[in-house]
């Protein structure tokens, strides 16, 4: 589904990136995996071998974007797809939220789509060609108590992913938001016991989703099986928002 193409993948050191990445590496796609944590992706190189390469970086670093953006291009030609996984939380009721958590969350979830889409974007415009996937959550679309500056980064990428949709789709670029509902992430394993067991009980089908399957829709979404697809938001929740 994706054989031969370019992708990056911020966030890629576990969890929902790490899975994408997997699922990629897997369908043939060469894979730039980007995070904090150079020990864990290093393991996943190991893993996943010649078609998985890394660069450890803070996603909220706008320049240092640039030059990871520009270095695949410059070594690969091109780059094809741009998932946007990063992501952060630091949960705290409104007026306990000091500016350090709101600006932490911020600028890792929404800031640094904003820095690798305006940096892959002027390649995919010359190629007139590439996918942004933007991983969102539920939680942007129905907010979540204790969450303002979560709930607020998610939602911002669903409008980024809207807006940059219309001015992109002519240059033959595609872009979509995916919104997971609780999936069994190193985030989710953090949250309190009554939390999960609300959770469980609001989602028909009863679990939580697994990494790779929101790693599956991620993968097809980029694929040409979707390339009618754009400035939509995919729910993959077990029906949490019914």
């Amino acid at each position: 589904m994706v054989e031969g193409k370019v992708a990056i993948i911020t966030g890629a050191s576990s969890g929902i990136g790490k899975a994408i990445a997997g699922k990629f590496v897997k369908g043939g796609a060469y894979v730039l995996g980007v995070a904090r944590s150079e020990e864990k992706l290093k393991a996943i190189k190991e893993e996943l071998g010649e078609n998985f390469d890394y660069e450890v970086a803070d996603v909220s670093d706008h320049d240092r974007a640039k030059e990871i953006v520009e270095r695949l291009v410059k070594e690969k030609g091109r780059i094809d797809i741009l998932v946007n996984n990063a992501g952060t939380t630091e949960d705290t009721l409104l007026v306990r939220m000091d500016e350090e958590k709101w600006d932490k969350v911020i600028d890792t979830n929404l800031k640094g789509a904003f820095n690798y889409s305006r940096h892959a974007a002027t390649h995919m415009m010359r190629q007139r060609s590439g996918v942004i996937i933007n991983i969102s959550s539920i939680v942007g679309i129905y907010g979540n108590a204790a969450q303002a500056n979560y709930a607020a980064s998610k939602a911002g990428l669903i409008g980024f992913t809207k807006s940059i949709a219309k001015e992109l789709g002519k240059r033959g670029i595609r872009v979509v938001a995916v919104a997971p509902g609780f999936i069994e992430t190193p985030m989710t394993e953090n949250l309190p016991e009554k939390i999960k067991k609300a959770a469980l009980d609001m989602t028909p089908l009863g679990r939580f989703g697994k990494p790779e399957e929101v790693a599956n829709v991620v993968l097809f979404l980029s694929s040409d099986l979707a390339s009618f697809i754009t400035s939509t938001v995919v729910e993959v929740s077990g029906g949490l928002l019914i």
